[in-house]
Parts: C-alpha cells; sequence; structure tokens
C-alpha cells in the first residue's frame, strides 16, 4: 500500500484540468486499491476553503461530490505534534500528516517550499511521483 498526501495546488490543478498528471495522480489515489490519500481534519479544512474559491468556478455538485470522495477514501490521520519546516508556513501542515501516515510521498507543485523528503516521505512533483511508480 503506498500512502500519499496531495498538496491542494495538485487537487486544485487535477479538478481544473482532467489531462496532465495532476489528474492522474489524483484518479490513482482515489481509485487504485493500493494507494491510499492521507488527509489531517487541517489539509481537509484547506482543500475545501480553496475549492469552493469563485475563481475556479467549481459547481456545487462538482465540489460536494469530490470533498465526499475524500472524506470516504481518504486514510485520516491526526499529527500528534506541528512542524516548522517549509518556507510557506501553511504548508507544514502536508509534512505533519505525512509524518503522522508514514506516507511514502507527498506530492505538490511546488517542491521549493518544502525539504527534499520528511519522515519517510519523498516529496515530489506530479510527474516525479508517476515516474517514480511505474
Amino acid at each position: 500500500m503506498i500512502r500519499i498526501v496531495l498538496d491542494t495546488n495538485v487537487l486544485i490543478s487535477a479538478l481544473l484540468s482532467s489531462q496532465g498528471p495532476p489528474a492522474q495522480v489524483f484518479l490513482m489515489v482515489l481509485l487504485d486499491p493500493d494507494a491510499q490519500l492521507c488527509v489531517s481534519g487541517d489539509i481537509y479544512a484547506e482543500y475545501e476553503e480553496v475549492i469552493r474559491r469563485l475563481r475556479f468556478k467549481r459547481s456545487d455538485r462538482e465540489i460536494e461530490a469530490t470533498l465526499r470522495t475524500i472524506r470516504e477514501r481518504g486514510f485520516w490521520v491526526k499529527p500528534a505534534e506541528r512542524v516548522r519546516a517549509c518556507s510557506d508556513p501553511d504548508d507544514d501542515i502536508f509534512l505533519e500528516c505525512a509524518q503522522a501516515a508514514a506516507a511514502h510521498y507527498l506530492v505538490t507543485g511546488n517542491t521549493k517550499h518544502f525539504p527534499g523528503a520528511w519522515a519517510s516521505a519523498r516529496i515530489v512533483t506530479p510527474r516525479q511521483f508517476l515516474d517514480a511508480i511505474s
């Protein structure tokens, strides 16, 4: 079982375009029985806040279906400690989740904000993730 944390930018990119690596990664973590999308309460709250932004022009139906799928299929963790390691402090929640879930990968579109690895997780772009698992 591969445990994966998705940065919000990967989720949004997947919803904005059904083509490309972010969409492939998102579908894999939701549909592949050998992959687990790792989620914490903080990450879910960020997903929900960002996906509802008007500029992304997602329908209520699409928003609710996406969030319901994440709630139902996600592997939920409660991080035990706070982390301060990202250049953007808002991204620390993804490291906290990766550590609590013993995730194998943290997939993000902005690797420059993160260390190269954290706990057991490699921090990679969607393309790097797809290359690594193929």
